[in-house]
């Protein structure tokens, strides 16, 4: 073997005779001496070798430099190596050696380059995936509430009575419970306190949120990976929560009998003329407010919904034709469209009500007059004028401020229990069937889903617009004679008949 051509000291004292020169140590090494502007001199460990007949060039580095822990890795150098002639010969003869392995060196390096760089993306994203995991495993159910609220679920109120009710009973108690600890007992103990409060209806309801809930994180991330031991929702059994007493399918069959709508329009009447009659107001027992009276007569012969009938704009009604246009997005499930035929006596009631709120653009509006009225503000009205049927439900609650809470609006005494809005709908149903109008009409005065093929839904396309009309103008006159009745002459002693039932 040819002895190396280059030595330590040889390099120390070599003198250029130009700016630029080579001195060869063989392998294909060499280093290269040049001469700067400012008169600094550069020597430059390369290896050169051939790809077919083009000669390659490969820079280690300056001679003595510090080498990076990719070349000490690369070519396999003792850690902390300098670029000397020694370190130079070892990464030269390395270089050989992938050739003689069928590697083009600068290729190798690349290819090493590059997979150093992947493996190091793949920390990063590894890294960034245990801290993600870390910080999923401190989200708690206040984070799945709002995420769900943003993602998951979209009520026609924008999803503020879901809020309310959740920030009522559900989130105080599990709110800062980390979603991966939280468990059926948990939530048992929540439904529990609810029923013991005498509010079946939302625990009823309650259960079935929080089941929604839970259902839309289990197919989702990170939830999901948080619901690793099971959805706590499964193990729920309302019906061995709530009171035996309570009718879970919440199948209400209330109807309003002849004697007791009568009744309610007779304590309309007296309640109102009593009232206005009273010499001091201000101690005067104080009748429903008025819109939600002609609110009940309307519900009761248009069978309408109670929110669809809050939701109700001016613009919507005609007078001319006599009708009331409801748009599919204020109909529960936003069916369809619905147009109701007005007989003269919703249609006078309308009248009336367009003298308390037509300078506004809802039938209903608001305090503030910015949007409709609460679309449950009319059923509590009622609810609280029945105050008899909350105690008998144990529900120790307080009236809340500004509240009614006596029993004015119990009907036929209190014999067959509360009435409700939803029950006026179904009043104006059974008085239609009672009156001999086919049940398919009434169903479409209801808009009700008929059943029945696709294939007929789907060609028969009659509106039923005179069946209808004639139907509704049936009811109208069923209840303007129901409820007709001589005006009441009242002096100013006048008192309201006892309806407070304080002792009951």
């Amino acid at each position: 073997m040819a002895a190396q051509r280059l030595t330590a000291t040889k390099i120390e004292k070599h003198k250029l005779t130009r700016d630029d020169e080579t001195l060869a140590d063989g392998n294909g090494l060499y280093l290269r001496f040049r001469r700067g502007t400012s008169g600094t001199i550069s020597k430059t460990w390369m290896y050169t070798y051939k790809v077919g007949t083009k000669s390659v060039y490969l820079r280690f580095g300056e001679h003595q430099a510090s080498l990076s822990d990719f070349d000490l890795i690369l070519y396999r150098l003792p850690a902390g190596a300098r670029l000397t002639l020694e370190i130079a010969r070892r990464m030269a003869t390395e270089a050989t050696d992938w050739r003689k392995r069928g590697l083009d060196p600068k290729e190798h390096i690349q290819a090493e380059l590059d997979r150093i760089a992947t493996q190091a993306v793949m920390e990063i994203a590894e890294a960034e995936r245990a801290k993600s995991l870390a910080q999923a495993e401190l989200l708690n159910v206040s984070d799945l509430f709002e995420a769900w609220l943003k993602d998951g679920v979209r009520r026609k109120d924008g999803n503020a009575e879901l809020r309310r009710t959740f920030n009522l009973d559900i989130l105080p108690a599990i709110g800062q419970i980390p979603v991966r600890n939280v468990t059926e007992h948990d939530v048992r103990t929540i439904l529990r306190s609810m029923v013991e409060r005498g509010v079946n209806r939302t625990a009823v309801m309650a259960k079935n949120n929080l089941t929604q809930m839970f259902a839309w994180a289990g197919k989702r991330q990170p939830w999901r990976k948080l619901l690793v031991e099971g959805d706590p929702m499964c193990l729920i059994e309302i019906e061995k929560i709530v009171s035996p007493e309570y009718d879970l399918q919440n199948q209400r069959n209330r109807v309003l009998q002849t004697d007791e709508i009568r009744e309610l329009y007779s304590i309309f009447h007296e309640s109102r003329a009593c009232y206005e009659a009273s010499p001091n107001k201000r101690v005067a027992v104080q009748p429903i407010e008025r819109h939600s009276e002609l609110a009940v007569g309307i519900m009761l012969s248009t069978m309408c919904r109670v929110g669809e009938l809050s939701m109700a704009r001016w613009e919507h009604v005609d007078w001319a034709l006599g009708e009331w246009f409801i748009p599919r997005q204020n109909v529960k499930g936003n069916l369809a469209d619905h147009r109701v035929y007005l007989s003269e006596f919703s249609l006078e009631l309308f009248r009336q009500l367009h003298k308390i709120s037509g300078h506004t653009e809802w039938c209903f509006p608001s305090r503030d007059k910015v949007t409709h009225l609460n679309t449950k503000a009319i059923s509590k009205q009622i609810a609280d004028r029945q105050a008899i049927y909350r105690r008998k439900a144990n529900d120790q609650s307080s009236p809340l401020k500004n509240r009614r809470s006596d029993n004015s609006l119990v009907l036929a005494g209190g014999k067959n229990g509360a009435w409700t809005p939803h029950d006026l709908r179904r009043t104006g149903a059974t008085i239609m069937q009672k009156l001999g109008i086919p049940l398919e009409i009434i169903d479409r005065c209801q808009n009700h889903v008929l059943p029945g093929s696709k294939v007929r839904r789907h060609y028969l396309h009659h509106d039923y617009a005179d069946e209808k009309r004639d139907a509704w103008r049936q009811l109208g006159q069923y209840l303007a004679a129901l409820t007709s009745r001589p005006p009441i002459q009242l002096g100013p002693s006048a008192i309201l008949p006892n309806r407070i039932w304080a002792n009951a």
